[in-house]
């Protein structure tokens, strides 16, 4: 399996025999510096994607699922497009799983409480969702995962198991706090792009060509446009009969523990 460690092994090993052979040949610096990028090259791909488990174990879609069942996740909330998506669901009488920022769940607490009374998922996005959290050490992301779990938990009365983190980056550094936490990382194998983009055609085209038995879909409850396109793939997902399940009907995983 190609993971962070494994990876760092072989590269270290590389060039520790590349130095010897050194000592007994003329080996230009360059192959050097040409390793040392790749393996910084292979690092940056690793953490960027989130399916390819390179630091942390991520759950990104049950690819043993045979029949047409799809969950929906929705990050970065909870806000005022919230209350628009609820209404959706509720239409199309499907749940969902909502990956709340913890500065946001302070900002509008009533609508975190509606997303739990009407049965759906909460889980950890931490708590700043900061563009730098990527770079912060172990301790202020356990700290953040920590205060945003007390957050949920007021609600929930249960802990918090599920985790996404901000931009679906990993790190040696989330590694590290989520052996603190135990939070399970849900990532996703269908994604919008809506954070990117305000194209509604584009985003549902893009969704709509990815969607397959036991995907998971990724889409924001922060944006007017977000709202237009869950409606639109929601009919779309009814007319070619797929049924919208839970994160943990499809991944077989608990989303709070007692």
């Amino acid at each position: 399996m190609i993971t962070h460690k494994n990876i760092s092994l072989f590269f270290i090993f590389l060039l520790l025999l590349l130095f010897l052979l050194k000592l007994h040949y003329a080996i230009h610096f360059l192959w050097f510096v040409v390793i040392i990028l790749i393996w910084i090259g292979i690092n940056a791909f690793g953490s960027a994607r989130i399916s390819s488990n390179y630091h942390v174990k991520a759950f990104c879609n049950n690819p043993l699922e045979t029949e047409n069942k799809i969950a929906l996740t929705f990050d970065d909330g909870p806000s005022v497009y919230t209350l628009e998506v609820l209404e959706l669901l509720k239409k199309y009488n499907a749940k969902a799983t909502f990956f709340c920022i913890g500065k946001n769940i302070e900002t509008h607490p009533e609508i975190l409480q509606k997303v739990i009374s009407e049965g759906h998922l909460v889980g950890n996005h931490s708590y700043s969702h900061s563009t730098f959290f990527d770079f912060y050490n172990a301790k202020r992301i356990t700290e953040e995962l920590q205060k945003t779990d007390e957050l949920l938990e007021k609600f929930t009365s249960k802990k918090i198991n599920f985790f996404r983190p901000p931009y679906g980056v990993t790190t040696p550094s989330i590694r590290r706090a989520l052996k603190i936490t135990g939070h399970t990382v849900i990532g996703w194998n269908i994604r919008s792009l809506d954070g990117g983009t305000t194209d509604v055609e584009l985003i549902l085209n893009r969704i709509k060509k990815r969607v397959s038995p036991g995907g998971i879909v990724l889409l924001h409850d922060s944006g007017a446009h977000s709202v237009l396109v869950l409606e639109q793939f929601l009919q779309f997902l009814q007319q070619n009969k797929y049924q919208i399940v839970s994160i943990e009907e499809l991944l077989n995983l608990k989303a709070y523990d007692n």
